[in-house]
């Protein structure tokens, strides 16, 4: 039996951990690990007992990056073909909130797998980089345009064009990173801040995240409508009402994704 690229676990507290599980390999992405880490993240989405992810890494790294074994063989001809635009578009797509847990490093495919997520604790002196450019490629999976989106131009080409990594700490000072911690205390504070969020409303949780995640894609106009639409629609919910009652009733919400 083949053993999994992604292991999977659910705690009671709602928060569901995702693990990227070939150490041996640094924890390189191949097709295969976007394909389980799709189908896990298209499972929590469908779960109800899910209120938010947290995905790591196994050994000493999240990741390095795609697996160049199985990139050295797909020339211009079987990437037009390749299977992963769709893979990370799925993962693109998951609507609730992904957390990513950073030790050791996030290279390349590694750091655009970071991307893709809405928050980031990583542990001092991680290293975040795309260093594509130093084997004669650049990125491929969005880490061009949205390093650019969330560092600005100057920070981002010199990443891309140099390959040069930043740390941790540099991260949190450019908006990269939420949190730096110790790195053994990376997985517990990463779901210290996975457990805050599983207590909140679950369409409301959905309804912020698709709202900020809009500004990146929208004018300022649409954005704004987008974000009334959503503030107006949350109103007929159940939590809504949950949420005023228990805050003039002084008692803690009970929230039931309703």
């Amino acid at each position: 039996m083949t053993e999994r690229d992604i292991l999977s676990r659910l705690g009671d507290d709602g928060v569901l951990t995702l693990s990227l599980n070939r150490p041996e390999r640094r924890n390189a992405l191949r097709n295969q690990s976007l394909r389980e880490l799709g189908d896990a993240l298209a499972g929590a989405a469908s779960d109800e007992r899910v209120r938010a992810v947290v995905l790591r890494g196994e050994g000493r790294g999240f990741a390095a990056g795609a697996d160049l074994e199985e990139m050295r063989h797909l020339d211009a001809v079987a990437l037009q073909q390749d299977e992963r635009p769709a893979l990370w578009a799925r993962i693109e797509a998951f609507p609730k909130p992904l957390i990513a847990a950073v030790n050791g490093f996030a290279l390349g495919a590694g750091l655009e797998l970071v991307l893709h997520c809405d928050l980031v604790v990583a542990g001092e002196g991680a290293q975040l980089g795309l260093p594509e450019i130093t084997l004669g490629i650049m990125p491929g999976a969005g880490g061009t345009q949205r390093l650019t989106r969330q560092l600005g131009q100057q920070t981002a080409m010199r990443m891309v064009l140099t390959g040069e990594p930043i740390s941790a700490e540099r991260g949190h000072e450019l908006g990269l990173v939420s949190r730096v911690c110790p790195p053994a205390l990376t997985d517990e504070y990463a779901h210290q801040l996975a457990r805050r969020i599983a207590a909140q409303a679950p369409l409301a949780v959905r309804a912020a995240k698709a709202a900020v995640r809009a500004c990146q894609e929208t004018s300022l106009s649409q954005g704004l409508r987008q974000e009334r639409q959503a503030f107006v629609w949350l109103a007929a919910t159940d939590d809504r009402n949950e949420g005023i009652n228990a805050f003039l009733e002084k008692r803690a919400p009970h929230y039931r994704g309703k």
